[in-house]
């Protein structure tokens, strides 16, 4: 498919499409995917995708009653949003309740991703979580970000009003342009987000997309502690690299709060910790991310 007609398609059509790999059926030592890459304004691809592309194919090799519960990766190169990418997936183990996968994301014959994903058959155990923060709006009540963006002629802000799958409601609010100087530089926030559209009733879709989704806003954390916005001038900032861990049951197509904080930037990385939970109070995942960013005039701020 042209990537003019990707661009055409509807948000969440899009997503979709991009996670419904092709198998060309050649059999090396691994198992071979590939997928297109959605537009982005910038022309690299969203990190949020190879992501949610990998779980895919890992999964391709696994019987269904095996879901992926963790997942590390690497990213090694900005993509390219005119070239589809292709995954190896590498069958390291097959244990009695857990399966381990390693997923090589590839463009143009050099690595952009490289990662590593468990698996595990559902079973009973002990239960704990920590509690959802209280005292959070309800999402409905929130503003959608077309409204922060409302009149902005920006491709990057035409996309993050009309064309991501998911509907990001920020509690407080979001940092896509320079924020005033209050004095708060916060190194927290949380948002709800979930899919505009209603996705299919399969859950490694929905645990896909939710990886997907946990790309977006992680690192505006680091942003807010030290004052920038994603429009702040001479901004650099990718993605390095990204763990998650699944704990229970959730539909990305529901709303889900995502909880993000960072505990540490220094050396031109911020890290940040974040979990998500349903709207119900279970928490369902666990996020962590490290990412470089260098913001100007923040090499000294502490």
């Amino acid at each position: 498919m042209s990537m003019n007609r990707l661009r055409d398609m509807d948000p969440v059509s899009a997503m979709l499409h991009a996670l419904d790999l092709e198998d060309p059926g050649a059999r090396t030592t691994e198992d071979i995917f590939t997928g297109p890459s959605q537009w982005m304004p910038h022309g690299r691809v969203f990190g949020g995708q190879v992501l949610a592309q990998s779980i895919v194919a890992a999964a391709r090799t696994l019987p269904d009653e095996r879901l992926i519960h963790s997942l590390h990766g690497y990213f090694l190169r900005p993509g390219d949003v005119n070239l589809d990418v292709t995954l190896g997936v590498d069958r390291i183990h097959d244990g009695r309740s857990f399966s381990t996968r390693r997923v090589q994301t590839f463009q143009g014959g050099v690595p952009i991703m490289s990662l590593i994903a468990s698996f595990q058959v559902e079973q009973d155990g002990v239960d704990h979580q920590f509690d959802m923060p209280h005292g959070i709006p309800d999402p409905e009540s929130l503003p959608p970000v077309s409204e922060y963006l409302a009149g902005i002629q920006h491709p990057a802000a035409q996309f993050w009003t009309a064309a991501r799958p998911f509907d990001i409601r920020y509690i407080d609010a979001p940092v896509y342009l320079p924020m005033e100087d209050t004095g708060e530089r916060v190194a927290h926030q949380a948002v709800w987000l979930k899919a505009k559209a209603t996705l299919p009733d399969d859950p490694v879709l929905h645990r896909a997309a939710m990886a997907y989704a946990s790309d977006y806003t992680i690192l505006e954390p680091v942003l807010r502690r030290h004052g920038a916005a994603w429009a702040t001038p001479g901004l650099k900032m990718a993605s390095l690299d990204h763990a998650m861990w699944w704990h229970r049951p959730a539909r990305a197509d529901e709303w889900l709060l995502y909880v993000e904080d960072s505990p540490s930037a220094q050396g031109g990385r911020g890290l940040a910790h974040a979990r998500i939970y349903r709207q119900d109070g279970a928490l369902a995942a666990t996020v962590a991310q490290e990412g470089m960013l260098r913001i100007p005039g923040g090499e000294t701020a502490a």
